[in-house]
C-alpha cells in the first residue's frame, strides 16, 4: 500500500471517530480536569433558601476563570452541627477552585435555631439546587462530588450512602421536581462517622460543649443512632456505596482515628470503596492554617478527584 492510500485511510479513519464520539454524547472535551492546573478564581455568593426559621442560607461559588466546563465539587461545613457557615473550609475550597473546579459552599441550618434533621434537609435541597445551576457557573455535572469536615461529613455521608431517605428528602425543589440527591464521591476530611462513638469520646474526657452539641442535634435523642453512619452499615441497610476518601488527623482527639479506620473497613466489607489517609502530627481541624499536611490534604483531594472524575 503506498502512502497515499494510508494516508487517505487514517483520514477516513479520524473522521468516522469523530462521528462516533459526537453520536454518543462526546463531543464536549474542551476540558479535562489536570489536579495540577492553575486557576485565577471568580467568588460570588447567593441565596440558594429560606429555613424555616427565616434564615437566608447562602451558597458561596468559587468558579475558575477558564473555557471550561468544570467539574462541580459542594461543600458541608462543620461546626458540631451548632457552628460556623460556609466559610469554614474556605483554604481548601480555593485550593480546590484553582485546580479547575466549580465550589459551592454552603450554609446549613444550626441546631440551636433546628435540629435534625434541618441540616440534611438543607444539603438535600442544595444538592439539587447545585445540579439545576451548574450550568449558570460554567459547571457540569457528569459526575457530583462532595467536600464535607467534621458534621459537614456526618451530612455527607448519609446522603452519599441514603440519598432518597424520604425524611432527608422532604423539601421539594420546585424548578425541577425530577431532580435526585444522588451524589458520585465523598472527600471528607474528619468527619462524624459515629456520633455514637463521639458523644462517648466527649463524657468520657468530660467535654461539655462536646456532650451539649450532640444534645441540641440530636432530637430525639433516638436519632443519634438513626443518623449514624456506622449504625446503618451495622444494621446492613440497603445503601449505596460510592467511592470515600476520609483524611484523618493522627492526633485528632475528637473523633477518634480508630472510630474512623472501622468505619472505613466496614464500609468496604459492605462492598464500598473507602479509602482512609492518616495525617501524622495533626489535630481535628489541622487543615485551616497554612502546614505541610495541609498543603498534603489539598493535593490528595485533588488526586482523589481526578481519579474519580476520569
Amino acid at each position: 500500500m503506498n502512502s497515499f492510500s494510508f494516508r487517505h485511510i487514517n483520514i477516513h479513519r479520524i473522521a468516522f471517530t469523530s462521528i462516533l464520539l459526537l453520536n454518543f454524547g462526546y463531543s464536549n472535551l474542551a476540558f479535562s480536569y489536570e489536579p495540577n492546573a492553575h486557576f485565577s478564581l471568580e467568588i460570588t455568593e447567593t441565596p440558594y433558601r429560606k429555613n424555616e426559621k427565616g434564615r437566608e442560607l447562602i451558597a458561596r461559588i468559587y468558579k475558575p476563570i477558564g473555557h471550561g466546563p468544570f467539574p462541580v465539587i459542594l461543600d458541608f461545613h462543620g461546626g458540631a452541627w451548632n457552628a460556623k457557615d460556609r466559610f469554614a473550609e474556605e483554604p481548601m475550597d480555593k485550593a480546590l477552585a484553582q485546580s479547575g473546579l466549580v465550589v459551592v459552599a454552603v450554609d446549613l441550618t444550626l441546631a440551636k435555631q433546628s435540629p435534625y434533621p434541618a441540616n440534611l434537609q438543607d444539603a438535600s435541597y442544595a444538592i439539587r439546587w447545585v445540579k439545576y445551576h451548574a450550568s449558570d457557573w460554567n459547571g457540569e455535572i457528569k459526575k457530583l462530588g462532595v467536600y464535607g469536615s467534621s458534621s459537614g461529613g456526618h451530612v455527607a455521608e448519609l446522603l452519599l450512602m441514603k440519598p432518597n431517605h424520604p425524611v432527608w428528602n422532604d423539601l421539594t425543589f420546585k424548578e425541577n421536581t425530577s431532580l435526585n440527591s444522588n451524589i458520585d464521591f465523598l472527600v471528607v476530611r474528619s468527619p462524624i462517622s459515629n456520633p455514637r462513638a463521639r458523644y462517648e469520646n466527649a463524657v468520657e474526657k468530660k467535654r461539655s460543649n462536646m456532650i451539649q452539641n450532640n444534645v441540641n442535634y440530636f432530637v430525639p435523642w433516638s436519632s443519634i443512632d438513626e443518623a449514624n453512619p456506622q449504625a446503618i452499615l451495622d444494621r446492613h441497610e440497603n445503601v449505596n456505596l460510592k467511592p470515600i476518601l476520609i483524611m484523618q488527623g493522627e492526633l485528632d482527639d475528637n473523633v477518634l482515628p480508630a472510630v474512623q479506620m472501622h468505619f472505613c473497613e466496614t464500609y468496604n466489607k459492605a462492598g464500598g470503596e473507602c479509602t482512609i489517609e492518616i495525617f501524622p502530627g495533626s489535630e481535628h481541624e489541622w487543615v485551616a492554617t497554612p502546614s505541610l499536611q495541609t498543603d498534603r490534604a489539598q493535593d490528595r483531594a485533588r488526586q482523589f478527584i481526578a481519579n474519580q472524575l476520569r
